[in-house]
């Protein structure tokens, strides 16, 4: 479907051996090359489900030819979004759009070469009609149903593993990328009634929301690499967690979380071995996930589990405020530290908690996100949008910290 795009990398590859002087087009064809190590270049598309109708469309005049072009239709605009997404061509999914649901709007900086598969007619279906059949619940609950397939699988290519090292450049692109999707769509869509702009725009705010809280949690984990391979700096944080007063911690904590005391115990003299141990990264995301396994393990198969998931997430963000506030009245040495570490276990604990709940309810995580309008009220540690820098020169973890809103006279900028 690439041909071009393909050839055009050659070329970039074939000129940089050949000669020191590049196009600018062939510096960027090198790069997207380049990037593409980074992400899952072999995810397999899912099959969409087949929309529930009943009778209603065939009592308004239409037939079910009519809902099968746009089922065939459909798939085939999302399977050229999945294309470009996976080529690292974002700026095709504004046109993509644009051509899909307002064909007839003519291009604004003249011919531009679009994928191959979209060079094909899309089909026959007509606009009116397109926004006809968009305006009924069955077809616009199942082009919801199908954009979550679409968005979940773009997150797991563009992002398939959120604790491993990318280039800030890549995480910058996604960034980007997802700070203009809402803004491309509700133009794309302009002519559509309003309550279809707002289906669709609820979900692809959810992918946009998810692409910029996995990008986030990815910068801070390279940022908190660096510490957790200090040896230094772990002995500062472990004698500085053996002051905190955790009977304290518990008593005041206990009042609002109503945590059962052995469970706490056991996780904070875990938590003391497994950095006394001086583990790696990824054993720390193996432990926490065994926490969110222990904790949750009593609610697995029941209609109770998203709420008691979301429930642990409060908790777990509570206590370790209270860990942080006995840190900050001790002038705890490693304050930055366990700031960093703490922002990075919060969010980490929120991607497992939601993936946990998503596997829960038989949902995409995109759809178990798009439940809520607001979800930055449900990420503890979620920074905003245009928080971090993540191309910033320095410390890796200093934008994040310096813009964080810490306790009263305490500074951030040592971390």
């Amino acid at each position: 479907r690439y041909r071009a795009a393909q050839k055009m990398d050659g070329m970039a590859e074939s000129a940089s051996n050949s000669t020191p002087h590049t196009t600018p087009e062939q510096s960027v064809a090198a790069q997207c090359q380049h990037h593409q190590q980074f992400i899952d270049v072999t995810h397999v598309f899912p099959e969409f489900p087949a929309p529930d109708l009943g009778n209603v469309l065939l009592q308004e005049g239409f037939t079910l030819n009519d809902v099968k072009t746009l089922q065939v239709l459909y798939r085939r605009h999302c399977e050229a979004t999945l294309d470009v997404v996976m080529h690292l061509q974002f700026h095709y999914i504004e046109k993509l759009w644009q051509s899909f649901w307002s064909p007839k709007a003519p291009p604004s900086d003249g011919p531009t070469a679009l994928p191959s598969s979209e060079e094909e007619p899309e089909g026959t279906l007509p606009k009116d009609k397109l926004i006809t059949l968009c305006k009924y619940e069955p077809i616009l609950k199942w082009m919801r149903s199908c954009d979550h397939i679409l968005y979940q699988a773009l997150v797991e290519i563009l992002i398939p593993d959120v604790l491993r090292p990318v280039p800030s450049t890549l995480t910058q692109a996604i960034r980007n990328f997802a700070k203009s999707l809402e803004g491309w769509l509700m133009n794309a869509m302009s002519e559509f009634p309003p309550q279809v702009v707002q289906t669709k725009v609820g979900v692809v705010s959810a992918f946009a929301q998810t692409l910029r809280r996995y990008t986030s949690l990815n910068h801070l984990a390279q940022a908190a690499r660096a510490v957790l391979q200090n040896t230094s700096q772990i002995n500062q944080m472990l004698s500085d967690l053996n002051r905190v007063d955790f009977a304290n911690v518990q008593e005041q904590a206990s009042w609002v979380c109503q945590c059962e005391e052995g469970m706490v115990q056991k996780l904070e003299q875990d938590f003391k071995l497994t950095l006394q141990q001086q583990s790696s990264l990824d054993q720390w995301a193996s432990w926490l996930d065994n926490v969110v396994t222990q904790v949750l393990k009593h609610h697995e198969g029941s209609p109770s589990f998203p709420k008691a998931a979301r429930q642990f997430l409060l908790k777990w963000s509570f206590y370790s405020s209270m860990v942080i506030r006995d840190l900050t009245l001790r002038s705890a040495a490693s304050f930055g530290s366990f700031h960093l570490i703490r922002l990075l276990y919060d969010e980490y604990m929120f991607y497992l908690v939601e993936h946990r709940v998503a596997q829960a309810t038989g949902e995409t995580p995109i759809a178990v996100m798009g439940e809520f309008g607001d979800l930055t009220s449900l990420s503890p540690t979620l920074l905003d949008k245009d928080d971090i820098e993540l191309g910033a020169e320095g410390d890796p973890g200093e934008p994040l910290v310096k813009r964080e809103r810490s306790e009263p006279g305490h500074s951030l900028q040592d971390i």
